[in-house]
């Protein structure tokens, strides 16, 4: 945490166009992924308005052409694309790195599961990690260049988990521990500095009812997950606006390592809060483990197919 925090006027209750007005994409490519439900697709909306070129990277192809035409009807883009991309399957990650060519300007890793049955990858994986994680981390580092290439480039990583507890190394495969996405951000933060790609995580709040608690077993009428939380709860184009904020925004332009929430730098994790940034989130030592392993493990995997 640096000693001014970052904050940008916007809020909890601002949206993803109230934090995009004015902005003009025109000539730049972003990336979405899981772009076919939720905050995924109103961050697609909100890029595809302000005239960039928005690829829905998504499992599901069909679906993902029907919220295309839909984007298109709502704001008049005419280059919103589809392109096929299964986070937990490395050869679909592969697949899609292999077919982008030219610059890429924006990297906005959306997609997530949550709470799901366990469930394991051909790699021997849990689920979660491989697609909330690794997935994310192979697509990141297989455009690296792309991004380097468009100059000024951003990547933003949806991530709350890390306030669950801290990365337990004597478990590779995280099966018994959590394990902390943004981490790889810090790091990548640090490492792609002298590429001109900036890299950013962030909590986009309590957004209930998307496709992300799918797992989960429907809340009681009487549950109120903002007091649960300490979060308030969102809707979707309000838990839209932290991710479009950092991919498109003046108001951060330059900004790289940071984590936010509510459009503006989080502050300091206070346990039994889920908001803020914890300590341990910002130790470049386990960064930089984290980032080794990522790296070991996709090894590993390559390797073996």
């Amino acid at each position: 945490m640096t000693s001014t925090r970052i904050t940008t006027g916007f809020g909890a209750e601002s949206t993803a166009s109230d934090v995009i007005a004015g902005v003009d994409l025109t000539g730049r490519r972003a990336v979405v992924t899981g772009a076919s439900s939720g905050i995924g697709v109103e961050t697609a909306r909100a890029l595809a308005g302000a005239k960039a070129e928005v690829t829905l990277a998504v499992r599901d192809v069909e679906a993902g052409e029907r919220i295309a035409a839909g984007i298109t009807a709502t704001t008049g883009g005419r280059d919103v694309l589809v392109a096929p991309l299964d986070l937990a399957d490395q050869a679909s990650v592969g697949a899609f790195v292999a077919g982008w060519t030219g610059p890429l300007d924006i990297l906005v890793n959306n997609a997530g599961v949550m709470a799901t049955p366990e469930t394991r990858t051909p790699e021997g994986w849990e689920l979660q990690f491989a697609t909330n994680h690794l997935g994310h981390f192979a697509l990141a580092t297989g455009l690296h260049d792309a991004l380097g290439a468009a100059g000024g480039s951003r990547v933003v990583v949806g991530s709350v988990g890390h306030v669950n507890g801290e990365v337990l190394f004597d478990d590779n495969h995280f099966a018994h521990h959590p394990y902390d996405p943004w981490a790889a951000a810090v790091e990548a933060a640090k490492r792609w500095a002298g590429d001109g790609i900036t890299v950013n995580a962030l909590n986009p709040g309590r957004i209930w009812g998307t496709g992300l608690s799918r797992h989960m077993p429907p809340a009681p009428a009487s549950f109120d997950p903002g007091a649960a939380t300490g979060l308030s709860v969102k809707n979707i184009e309000q838990g839209a606006a932290t991710s479009v904020l950092l991919a498109a925004s003046r108001l951060v332009q330059g900004v790289t390592g940071k984590y936010f929430e509510d459009c503006e730098e989080a502050v300091l994790f206070t346990p039994g809060v889920r908001r803020g940034v914890a300590d341990h989130a910002l130790d470049p030592r386990k960064a930089a483990r984290l980032w080794q392993v990522s790296l070991d493990m996709l090894a590993d995997a390559h390797r073996s197919s």
